[in-house]
């Protein structure tokens, strides 16, 4: 179990803008940062960081918190792995209270956290064989050194080497304890009939390890080196609970910084592009690792930036094939360009010909937009035969009818118009067929749900049971959290001047009334401020946001951000107080419009609870004294607007 004071140090230490910004490509807005959601489909950012407060706040899905709760949002950590990530990551060493776990510890390390753990072992085996064995030196290293490896390259992906004997993982992970279970579960091992010790699933390969976009192993890629064996010359990882290839995207670990940092994502398509590619010093490269582009990878590079350049190595089969890739980045709003390298060469060989500023320099030249790719292939192939020639165009306006914004489309296609003497309007034409045929292929599903309407009776339904005592007690809780410190000026009956903290004034109320909260989140943050206060600390916002409580620190986050704070409406000439600058005449105005709601919440019991055949007068004094007291109430409130 990770040390109190080892937390500690983990949120005194961590930036929040920094964790995030390697999953989100933020931009400064006012001061706070702004960008698209990484959990919500959105073409307007909702998602905003408060360096300031160090939390973030996403709007489109309601999520929010520190950043070692979007670390566990996204990456489905457990509350332990994120500290450990957000440790590692600024050199935090981590110090655990040496105590034996419970058996509810145990039965709670599930087998997804067992997978993750399993391919940890794995990894670490695989490099282990390659440095510390003759077999593995001999085939491996040698092999990535023919590849003009430098060493530190092979030690940052992480690559390695699957011994030949067959049962060699297998048998090193039983002895450590792991389950035939579990083994089988990762795909590591298989258990045949024949074999009931089981066998690797790797043999006698290179392995390149595949990581989730915060580093941990998911699977593993592997590649055969014998010529005279009749097998896949490359293996993977079955799909498991960790692992899903659709979702990965090789190199993506190593190049997201880079990514972010160029505005700019290279795909490639093999292992050793992306390598090659970081060992010329060009590290915001990804691939697909052979299989075709799917919509949650393109996803995840849209997390970083919104330009893609795909580099072909001039086959003619894998370019025909990746015009779906590009149709489908132009559907998820981003600008596509393309580059084709010189016969015989690939990103791994041109790189390793050239130094980087030649290879930079080519690719930032030579690259060509999506229009005039499909046209030098297609109209290629087509040459002087007119109806393979309309076809060609057909599919390039195809394309275009994939750009999500309108003024991009007509640019594309008056360059189409110029390029092959067209004219613009029997474009726009094929354009609207081509838009119709897109909403066609929309499932009866999915256009049924883009369709329905709310029913105006549900809405009318919520309005009526909407509390009025619960919206204050709700807003009574954000102020606390938001300014439970913040020391407020009074002035008592007497006219005596005195000073309260907001926690202490709203507490007082809440006691004064004896008051029962409804909400249990709003229940257990009042209880913890009472333990506060008993011990002579005042827990307002920052002291929530370390408790392992998602709930707490979603609504902490929700006190804490406003939608609309980045908004400088100062630059419109357009001037009105903050919240922060009323806080005492607001944290007032609440406790008596709260006081006032709980008090017709008292009298509307005591009338239903009345009796004609009764002696109610006792009852009927109080229901006065009560309205009196509301009465009182309602003056003070008006004084106060």
């Amino acid at each position: 179990m990770i040390s109190k004071a080892t937390i500690d140090k983990i949120f005194s230490t961590i930036r929040v803008e920094e964790i995030i910004g390697e999953y989100v490509q933020l931009k400064r807005a006012g001061s706070n940062f702004k960008g698209l959601s990484p959990f919500h489909d959105e073409k307007s950012p909702s998602f905003v960081v408060s360096p300031s407060k160090q939390i973030w706040k996403d709007f489109s899905s309601g999520k929010g918190g520190t950043a070692i709760s979007f670390l566990m949002e996204i990456e489905s950590f457990t509350y332990p792995e994120a500290l450990r990530h957000a440790a590692k990551k600024y050199g935090i060493e981590v110090e655990e209270d040496r105590r034996e776990q419970t058996a509810e510890e145990k039965q709670s390390q599930t087998d997804k956290e067992l997978l993750y753990k399993i391919h940890e072992i794995a990894n670490d085996f695989f490099q282990q064989q390659m440095f510390e064995t003759e077999e593995g030196k001999s085939i491996a290293y040698s092999y990535f050194k023919e590849r003009e490896l430098r060493d530190e390259i092979i030690t940052k992906f992480q690559l390695g080497y699957a011994p030949e004997q067959k049962n060699a993982f297998t048998e090193f992970a039983l002895e450590k304890g792991y389950s035939k279970e579990i083994l089988e579960k990762s795909g590591l091992s298989i258990f045949p009939e024949n074999s009931p010790g089981g066998i690797d699933r790797f043999r006698e390969r290179v392995i390149f390890p595949i990581h989730s976009f915060s580093g941990r192993v998911l699977g593993f890629g592997a590649r055969i080196l014998r010529n005279n064996v009749k097998t896949a010359k490359y293996l993977n990882s079955p799909e498991t609970e960790i692992y899903h290839k659709s979702q990965v995207l090789y190199g993506l670990n190593q190049g997201k910084q880079a990514i972010s940092k160029n505005n700019l994502c290279l795909l490639v398509e093999g292992y050793m592009d992306v390598i090659a590619l970081h060992q010329s010093g060009i590290e915001n490269v990804v691939s697909s690792s052979g299989t075709a582009l799917t919509v949650d990878q393109i996803k995840l590079i849209k997390r970083l930036t919104e330009n893609v350049t795909i580099l072909f190595d001039g086959d003619s089969a894998g370019i025909k094939a990746s015009f779906r890739s590009i149709d489908m980045l132009l559907s998820e709003a981003m600008n596509i360009r393309v580059l084709l390298f010189p016969d015989g060469d690939d990103p791994d060989s041109f790189s390793r010909k050239h130094p980087q500023e030649y290879v930079e320099n080519f690719i930032k030249n030579e690259a060509k937009d999506f229009i005039a790719f499909k046209a030098e292939i297609l109209l290629k192939e087509a040459g002087d035969d007119p109806i393979r020639k309309a076809e060609s165009i057909r599919d390039i306006v195809k394309s275009v009818a994939f750009v999500q914004n309108a003024l991009k489309q007509e640019v594309y296609l008056k360059e189409v118009a110029n390029k092959f003497g067209l004219s613009e309007q029997s474009l726009f034409n094929e354009l609207n067929v081509q838009k119709q045929l897109q909403k066609q292929h929309i499932s009866p599903q999915q256009r049924q749900a883009a369709q329905v309407q709310p029913k105006l009776e549900k809405v009318t339904e919520v309005l009526q049971t909407v509390d009025p005592l619960f919206i204050l007690e709700e807003k009574l809780v954000e102020l606390m959290l938001k300014y439970g410190d913040r020391v407020l000026d009074r002035v008592d009956e007497e006219n005596n001047a005195y000073q309260i903290t907001v926690i202490e004034e709203i507490m007082g109320h809440l006691r004064e009334d004896e008051y029962e909260i409804q909400s249990v989140i709003n229940k257990k943050i009042v209880d913890e401020i009472q333990i506060g206060i008993k011990d002579n600390e005042l827990r307002s916002g920052n002291f929530f946001m370390t408790l392992l409580d998602e709930t707490i620190t979603g609504k902490v986050a929700d006190a804490l951000v406003d939608e609309y704070e980045t908004s400088d409406w100062g630059k419109h000439q357009i001037f009105f107080s903050s919240e922060e600058e009323v806080v005492p005449k607001i944290v007032q105005d609440v406790i008596f419009r709260h006081k006032r709601e709980f008090v017709m919440k008292i009298i509307m019991g005591m009338k239903d609870e009345l009796s004609e055949t009764e002696n109610n007068e006792e009852t009927y004094k109080k229901i006065m004294n009560l309205t009196q007291l509301r009465k009182e109430l309602d003056e003070k409130l008006f004084r106060i607007l």
